[in-house]
């Protein structure tokens, strides 16, 4: 399964949020290829998504503050069952700061809350890769989500 996370901005402002990400991201590889892409415009990211040729095997998830509310376990399960079930990319996105569209909703798989509150982009995006790891380990039985 490949991963893809995916951040609608016109730039990130902090490289020690990149930093963060980036060493989350290469913890996740030992489990599965991940990619992060930051796309300008949603409209850009959907135009991307449309056009690649493996779309059917392709599953989104936005993020969205109406979205559905997992604990960690409970993503590592969803995680897990789409492995297992074979998808073959799962792309999780977080929207632009006015948020999805009501059409862009409807195009996800699932819509994930990292909770009520409201994030800067780069630190959802901190958080969303370290939930990614997160999960695997918890797949994988390693003791990180344990604190061993």
């Amino acid at each position: 399964m490949k991963l893809a996370l995916v951040s609608i901005a016109v730039r990130t402002k902090s490289e020690r949020f990149d930093t963060l990400t980036s060493d989350y991201a290469g913890r996740v590889e030992a489990y599965a290829p991940i990619e992060i892409m930051v796309f300008k415009t949603s409209e850009s990211f959907f135009d991307s998504l449309d056009r690649q040729k493996s779309r059917m095997g392709t599953m989104l998830v936005l993020l969205d503050p109406r979205g559905k509310q997992l604990s960690s376990a409970d993503l590592a399960g969803w995680i897990g069952k789409k492995r297992d079930e074979g998808q073959q990319h799962l792309v999780f996105a977080i929207g632009p700061a006015d948020g999805w569209s009501d059409a862009e909703r409807a195009r996800a798989n699932l819509l994930l809350s990292l909770g009520p509150m409201t994030l800067p982009h780069e630190l959802a995006r901190v958080v969303l890769s370290e939930q990614i790891y997160r999960a695997f380990t918890i797949l994988s039985g390693h003791p990180y989500h344990t604190g061993h």
